[in-house]
């Protein structure tokens, strides 16, 4: 049985391209699919905690190597796509890349929304779109995973930008799914509770957070762990059937009034 199990979640032969791989979430994404088999491409503007990352992959008997990306920017993402097809094209992608604002939306300036949304939404478009475009090039289809969040069907103070860039991600996931389904490429979701990263230590750390924390069911703040199954189940023949879908992995926060 546990043969059976662990073929079913093989990713071995696969290239997975995780954009925001070298920190948080991105980082243990890469690390879980590389120990399940993929090769895996991490990609983000900072090289240099890329090349961090993907030497930790390496130590561990990994494979693992590194493209500099903007995901705002199409050029850039051109270029990551040919230098993969040149060497091993994508047929697994982690639309992980992001970026937050805390101001309010009266305070929030038209310079900070374009930043979050362009990164969150029109990234996470443009790198989803060339994935797409090789995979069907190819012929053999691929998944598609794009990291969204509660906040993208929960309302907070102070997160309007981001809210309404991952609510937009999630709808978007749909449409994907929807429109390349024929092409055998599956487009599914995951979204994320609260877990200690860079980008949320800040808030996570103040008096609201603490507060936000007490209102988990569970009580804890999530492990970049915990999101395993999840990656491993969409990037896999395990889920062969789903498409259009999203996991919500929260510990039961969107459960209660964020």
């Amino acid at each position: 049985m546990s043969e059976i199990i662990d073929k079913l979640f093989d990713v071995s032969g696969a290239t997975a391209m995780i954009t925001g791989g070298g920190t948080g979430l991105g980082k243990q994404f890469a690390t879980i699919l590389a120990q399940a088999g993929a090769k895996v491409v991490l990609c983000a503007r900072r090289v240099e905690k890329l090349e961090q990352a993907a030497e930790s992959i390496r130590e561990q008997g990994g494979q693992a190597s590194c493209l500099p990306i903007d995901v705002t920017n199409l050029n850039s993402v051109t270029e990551a796509f040919e230098c993969c097809q040149a060497d091993s094209p994508i047929t697994v992608l982690v639309n992980n890349a992001g970026t937050a604002s805390s101001a309010m939306l009266l305070d929030l300036s038209e310079r900070d929304w374009d930043r979050v949304v362009d990164t969150n939404l029109k990234g996470a478009w443009l790198v989803a779109r060339a994935a797409a475009e090789q995979m069907i090039r190819n012929g053999d289809g691929g998944s598609i995973i794009n990291i969204g969040s509660v906040l993208g069907m929960s309302a907070q103070k102070g997160t309007g930008a981001y809210a309404a860039a991952k609510a937009g991600l999630l709808h978007l996931t749909r449409a994907m799914a929807l429109e390349w389904a024929t092409h055998n490429i599956r487009v599914n979701a995951i979204a994320p509770g609260y877990y200690r990263t860079e980008m949320a230590k800040d808030y996570l750390d103040s008096d609201i957070g603490q507060q936000m924390i007490k209102r988990i069911p569970q009580r804890r703040l999530g492990n970049p762990a915990d999101m395993n199954g999840a990656i491993l189940l969409l990037a896999s023949a395990a889920s062969d059937y789903m498409t259009g879908s999203v996991l919500t992995i929260d510990g039961g926060l969107s459960t209660s009034v964020i």
